[in-house]
């Protein structure tokens, strides 16, 4: 009798995905719909430098410090994040379920001369390709728009190198967060078209904690990141009510 393939299922969500599609000639532009996340890249940036330089032990000063090290951007659309740190030195894969992201992050990374390796896929999908495993995992602003978070952060966090570190970064399920993040931001300054975000799916830092409970993975945060209208930047916080950030860490 002939062996019949497992069905591979995929925690992403179509309706989210060809939200993101839409608008995907939008990402580079600083004054387009993606300009909050053009706002919120330097201190993302700074989060993601600072702790991979203190979790591999590399040399700040160094031009290209992390030479050597295999990252997945996961969810990268148009690459804001994936650019950079290939600049710092990463070998970079950057992977989104959209492939007209893909080819906007393709595009832009020829054009700047960076050697990326992006592709349109899922974290199931890599996992099943055997793809990595990776020193460093972004999971920025994604899970939030995933429909089943649990397994999407399990698979994502078992595609990490033994010490390998994940950053996950998201939304907060608190009402502070559903005023500001959610209505404020799509509905009144208009931030983000509407409809981006779905507060029933933001997720309490103990939420992510629990779906990687019994498994070798070390769970630290959560690290709050704030906007201040007044300047106009956004900062490291110990307010976590609406922003924040979360590192996993795989067991040697």
């Amino acid at each position: 009798m002939d062996s019949v393939a497992p069905t591979l299922t995929h925690s992403i969500d179509p309706a989210d995905v060809e939200r993101f599609s839409r608008i995907a000639a939008e990402w580079w532009d600083p004054k387009g719909k993606f300009a909050p996340l053009h706002k919120f890249n330097p201190v993302r940036l700074s989060f993601i430098r600072d702790l991979a330089l203190s979790h591999f032990n590399r040399d700040p000063a160094a031009r290209r410090p992390f030479e050597g090290l295999k990252l997945l951007d996961i969810g990268c659309g148009g690459g804001l994040l994936s650019e950079p740190m290939s600049r710092l030195g990463f070998s970079v894969m950057g992977v989104d379920a959209s492939p007209r992201n893909i080819g906007t992050a393709s595009t832009h990374a020829a054009e700047q001369g960076l050697s990326i390796d992006y592709r349109a896929s899922t974290a199931e999908q890599l996992e099943a390709d055997g793809a990595g495993p990776f020193d460093v995992i972004l999971n920025m602003e994604v899970i939030e728009h995933v429909a089943d978070p649990g397994e999407f952060l399990r698979t994502c966090a078992r595609l990490l190198a033994p010490e390998g570190v994940m950053i996950v970064a998201t939304l907060n399920r608190t009402l502070k967060a559903l005023a500001l993040a959610k209505v404020g931001a799509e509905y009144i300054l208009r931030w983000v078209p509407a409809g981006t975000h779905d507060w029933n799916q933001f997720l309490k830092p103990g939420e992510l904690r629990g779906f990687l409970e019994g498994h070798p993975f070390e769970v630290e945060g959560p690290f709050g990141v704030t906007y201040n209208p007044l300047t106009g930047r956004w900062d490291r916080s110990a307010d976590s009510d609406i922003n924040y950030m979360m590192t996993v860490t795989r067991s040697a």
